[in-house]
């Protein structure tokens, strides 16, 4: 089995996020994409300058961005991703790099996004504070965020422990549980044919609850000042599809 071992469980998105990935998921909901914008543009729109989609994938938000008229790029560390995003807009305006050390000045953006569960990937909590340390970095002082990210509550009560589905004359195996404070989905994609390798993956993310985001994004200069359930814009609850705060740089 290709795709394991002790790095894929430290740093499995270097694995994951590729082909394998895309041709498993290849039509992101764009109308879920347009309503996280919108949201975000009418609840912290953009003081002023460049928004910095962060771990920006095949570029839905910052094309729904741009579309509207924002100055919006995008960072991911997905070579695989970012072709797909070119191969759809070749004019996008997307870059290569990890969010725990973003290749930017300090204050270069006047908005900040991460939409769709982009946080919370890394071994160590520490990790995950650097990267809102290099958020905070970014923004300008009163620069915007919207960090959009699962309800921890409802991933933990609606856990599927397995699921089976096919594509491409191959069996993928879909598997979940909580570890720890992370859930982890494990995925084997059975080959098609004998000459194929069984391949198999991980997703690991720390299952943050909603004090704990918001304590560690005020640590950073961070004022969170909405709290959100869904792209609707419905007030967080602990059954509530999502966990999306918002607020400014202080």
């Amino acid at each position: 089995m290709t795709g394991t071992g002790s790095r894929q469980s430290r740093e499995w998105f270097r694995d994951w996020f590729g082909e394998e990935y895309l041709a498993l998921y290849p039509h992101r909901d764009a109308a879920e994409a347009e309503r996280a914008v919108e949201l975000y543009l009418n609840t912290v729109p953009p003081t002023e300058g460049r928004v910095l989609d962060l771990a920006s994938g095949a570029g839905r938000h910052i094309r729904e961005l741009r579309q509207l008229g924002v100055q919006a790029i995008g960072l991911d560390l997905s070579a695989v991703l970012l072709r797909e995003a070119r191969n759809i807009d070749p004019i996008l305006p997307i870059v290569r790099g990890d969010m725990r050390d973003l290749p930017f000045a300090d204050s270069s953006f006047g908005g900040l996004t991460s939409f769709f569960t982009s946080f919370g990937y890394f071994e160590t909590v520490e990790e995950d504070r650097l990267v809102i340390g290099q958020i905070r970095r970014t923004l300008s002082m009163g620069g915007t965020f919207m960090l959009d990210f699962f309800n921890a509550r409802r991933v933990r009560a609606q856990l599927v422990p397995q699921d089976v589905r096919w594509f491409g004359g191959r069996r993928v195996t879909q598997t979940r549980e909580i570890e720890g404070d992370m859930v982890v989905k494990r995925i084997v994609i059975d080959p098609a044919d004998e000459s194929e390798p069984v391949r198999g993956f991980e997703e690991r993310v720390r299952l943050y609850e909603p004090a704990q985001l918001e304590s560690m994004l005020c640590e950073q200069g961070l004022d969170t000042e909405y709290r959100f359930g869904d792209y609707g814009g419905n007030s967080f609850s602990a059954d509530s599809e999502r966990l999306i705060l918002a607020g400014h740089a202080q």
